[in-house]
């Protein structure tokens, strides 16, 4: 990819960060809900793992990266309505008239919710041990190794949306249907140890399943960053397979329905 194609993605990223900078409600919102979600969970996330093999828990092990992981998925909507805009705004013939290719189009989109992504993430489990006593028995670089990936996967979920849906209320829907079922299946409502049988076979297949699993590894396990590779490369393959749903399915010639 030539130095053109990099300075066109770097606009584009531009272009979405400023547009952020003017409205960071929301993103700001969706820091500040698992926070206080984490209150209310805490004591039962307590009893629970007391119930089990943590007999010193304070629940802040389940709480921080449950709803840490919950509501990152929620971000799904925030990548959709990034390219939705554009077309409610009149502007996305602009952009494909311009001499950005298809690729370029998705890259430039993916980087600025990639970097929200990390700084949520990183908020989250800094409150987490400031509020509610949360214990890293591992290594930070571990909770980086899950959490990069982590934030790649989600951000490649919304682009996959993106390329599948006409209209940004079917986005909205699916989005947040997405974000409920990962957070049920991947173990971040409840221990992993404490999934119904039903949903215990089908956990592997989801990708908070193994981010719950990697940040329990160096959380509670005291695992570093070698300790989490496995659930670092499944992440990996997960955005990797979205990626390949997205670059199949994606058309800059698509009409999309917005709001607008």
């Amino acid at each position: 990819m030539g130095d053109g194609a990099f300075g066109r993605i770097a606009a584009l990223a531009r272009h979405d960060a400023r547009l952020l900078a003017r409205d960071p409600a929301p993103l700001i919102v969706r820091t500040v809900m698992p926070l206080l979600l984490m209150g209310f969970m805490q004591p039962l996330f307590r009893a629970a793992l007391r119930a089990g093999d943590l007999p010193g828990a304070t629940g802040a092990e389940q709480a921080v990266p449950g709803m840490a992981v919950m509501f990152l998925f929620f971000l799904v909507t925030v990548v959709g309505f990034g390219m939705f805009r554009e077309h409610g705004w009149h502007t996305w013939d602009r952009l494909r008239a311009g001499p950005a290719r298809p690729f370029e189009l998705v890259a430039g989109r993916i980087v600025v919710p990639l970097a929200v992504a990390l700084v949520q993430l990183a908020v989250v489990f800094a409150a987490g041990g400031l509020l509610f006593e949360l214990r890293v028995r591992g290594s930070y670089l571990g909770l980086l190794v899950v959490g990069a990936p982590l934030a790649l996967c989600v951000v490649m979920v919304g682009m996959a949306l993106v390329a599948l849906c006409r209209t940004i209320s079917q986005l909205s829907v699916f989005a947040n249907l997405v974000a409920l079922v990962l957070a049920g299946l991947g173990g971040a409502l409840t221990p992993l140890s404490a999934l119904p049988g039903w949903a215990r076979p089908l956990a592997p297949g989801v990708p908070s399943y193994w981010a719950m699993r990697g940040f329990t590894t160096v959380i509670v396990d005291g695992g570093g960053a070698g300790a989490v590779l496995l659930p670092a490369a499944v992440l990996c393959a997960f955005a990797a397979g979205l990626t390949v749903v997205t670059l199949v399915f994606f058309r800059s010639n698509h009409r999309k329905v917005s709001w607008s």
